[in-house]
């Protein structure tokens, strides 16, 4: 006999897919997504998660089958089943709670300690709510994962300070460049790093170019994370408008060379700041040499990256301690509504029965006095609930503790099925 109620998450995030890919796997429409999730895939609650960074769907069900889901989910995005071979990744059950924890605690962001994702959590489970498609399950599990996201930051300060490449290439050319507001930037390149380069512009207000070997590929990273996209070529053969540029690709070889600034900075008259955050390096290192050049590689970069790391290591393991102690918690609260049904169904088995019984006795008592058919109708509520509640929470606790003999014998006394 199988009463629970699985939880699965199915996401693909910035972990298994470059940012520019991640676009694919978006849904545009998510009251459609939503609608077809809870219709095709099998899910009887679900919560969809969409941030530049990943894209993760939330479900629960008596028996889940995630081949349905990834049908589901690539006929809503318009793609083919096997883009998800290599980009999708799967949790169930205790795993799936985990992964929300770490989420809301901003152990799983790009930038540890992010503080955005947490305010798109709770708008996640908002927008399910608003649209009925979580239930008791899913609300249960992500008003626990929010209450223990807080919990976290506010009492480790995760989020204070955190920095990441990407952002510290910025706040290096916020540094080194007056009013950089100002400035024509330029950043070449739509992966993790260059998403944080852009993520960190436009928290400043600040405008930016960017451009990839295919302007598709600027043109969607630019709609999901910022700045305006330029065709390479153009990109490449303005050099000398440039006053910042970040390079962060994964090319095999030289982007900017050597010849290609030189000739740049001979019409140029203010200086150029080059920031290369690609591994490996695409900038050549020659550039340097070039005269009114400022520039830092990926090794400068990171090394300024893990002074800030160092002093928060600390503050990771902290909150890694507070997920390991909540954990169990949420467990526990997830087990018990797993058995909620059965306790609902025998007290409404057991109230027909009352109720069936208490009519019989009025009418042979021949009562009609409001006042008394009431006494005696909270009589007989009380003295079911003092005789049921006693198994009934020990069926709960029961559940706590993963006692599925227990739950299995219960069922089978209370004549207990589970609906299909």
């Amino acid at each position: 006999m199988e009463i629970s109620h699985n939880v699965i998450n199915a996401r693909v995030t910035y972990r298994k897919a470059p940012i520019h890919m991640l676009e694919r796997f978006t849904f545009k429409d998510i009251e459609s997504a939503y609608s077809s999730f809870l219709k095709h895939s099998g899910l009887s609650e679900c919560v969809i998660l969409q941030t530049c960074n990943r894209i993760e769907i939330f479900g629960a069900s008596d028996n889940h089958d995630i081949e349905r889901i990834k049908k589901t989910w690539a006929s809503l995005a318009g793609l083919d089943e096997t883009a998800f071979k290599e980009n999708m990744e799967i949790s169930e059950g205790p795993e799936a709670y985990e992964h929300l924890l770490k989420l809301t605690a901003g152990l799983d962001s790009l930038v540890v300690g992010e503080e955005q994702i947490l305010g798109q959590v709770k708008n996640s489970i908002s927008a399910a709510k608003e649209m009925e498609s979580s239930g008791n399950n899913l609300n249960t599990l992500f008003d626990k994962a929010i209450r223990v996201g807080t919990r976290v930051r506010n009492a480790t300060g995760i989020n204070r300070g955190s920095i990441s490449i990407g952002s510290m290439a910025v706040k290096l050319a916020e540094e080194n460049i007056d009013d950089l507001k100002s400035k024509y930037i330029l950043l070449i390149g739509t992966g993790e790093a260059a998403s944080l380069v852009a993520k960190s512009l436009k928290k400043r207000n600040t405008e930016f170019f960017v451009t990839s070997r295919t302007f598709e590929r600027a043109k969607s990273f630019s709609e999901t994370v910022g700045g305006k996209p330029i065709k390479f070529e153009q990109a490449i053969s303005n050099f000398s408008k440039v006053d910042v540029l970040f390079v962060a690709t994964i090319a095999p070889y030289f982007l900017v060379t050597y010849e290609r600034v030189k000739e740049a900075m001979e019409s140029k008259k203010r200086g150029m700041m080059i920031l290369d955050l690609s591994n490996p390096r695409t900038v050549d290192e020659k550039v340097s040499t070039i005269g009114r050049i400022k520039m830092f590689n990926l090794d400068q970069i990171a090394e300024m990256v893990d002074k800030n790391m160092r002093s928060r290591i600390g503050e990771v393991s902290s909150a890694e301690k507070i997920i390991s102690e909540e954990l169990p918690v949420v467990e526990a609260v997830m087990k018990r509504l797993e058995v909620e049904p059965v306790v609902k169904s025998v007290f409404k088995d057991i109230d027909i029965v009352r109720i069936k019984e208490l009519k019989k006795a009025l009418q042979m008592l021949g009562e009609t006095d409001k006042q008394k058919i009431r006494i005696i109708d909270q009589l007989t509520q009380a003295v079911v609930e003092g005789i049921i509640s006693t198994p009934m929470n020990n069926l709960r606790k029961a559940s706590e503790q993963g006692d599925s003999e227990l739950l299995k014998m219960f069922s089978k006394l209370f004549d207990y099925k589970t609906k299909e």
